[in-house]
């Protein structure tokens, strides 16, 4: 069975200092934690997967092409495949659980 607790896979990404961490992957969808402090900016670039974002723990905005909406704890946000997109105006240090199908870079 594979099964995470979130919450241990917050505490491995901020253990390896890096702003994400993919912690499963198969060919049809990976699983990752996107971490952003308040304020600071993201350098996302448009993905070759389509991406579901959760939102687990803080506050900002997300753009993507134009639209533009408040994410808090509990938000679900779809990214088609290529879409324009962003994290923006952080107020609170964002935990943002990623879901890739298929998995990331598979389609680069």
């Amino acid at each position: 069975m594979n099964a995470w607790e979130i919450l241990d896979a917050v505490s491995e990404r901020k253990r390896r200092g890096k702003s994400y961490y993919e912690f499963f992957r198969d060919s049809s969808l990976s699983l990752g934690i996107y971490g952003l402090s308040a304020g600071e900016g993201d350098p996302q670039q448009p993905h070759t997967e389509d991406e579901v974002y959760y939102i687990v723990r803080g506050s900002g905005r997300m753009r993507i092409g134009d639209q533009d909406r408040a994410v808090t704890p509990g938000s679900v946000v779809f990214v088609g495949a290529g879409a324009e997109h962003r994290f923006h105006s952080i107020e609170e240090d964002l935990e943002v659980l990623v879901v890739f199908a298929p998995s990331e870079g598979s389609r680069a």
